[in-house]
């Protein structure tokens, strides 16, 4: 091939966008605390709202 020559178009494959589980569920949690303005709540229910998204978790990982 001389220089003269043009180049083959290269493919270009689209790169298809996967966020892990884990980083998903730190972006929520951020914008969680960071994002609206903390509310008193108990810490019985703030305990069950993390076993919950815990479980939610675990969930999602065996899954993946």
């Amino acid at each position: 091939m001389s220089s003269a020559e043009p180049l083959p178009p290269t493919t270009v494959r689209p790169r298809q966008v996967q966020a892990s589980v884990l980083a998903a569920f730190q972006l929520v949690e951020d914008a969680h605390y960071l994002g609206a303005p903390r509310r008193r709540r108990g810490r019985a229910q703030l305990l069950a709202e993390r076993a919950v998204a815990d479980r939610r978790l675990a969930r999602d990982l065996r899954a993946s």
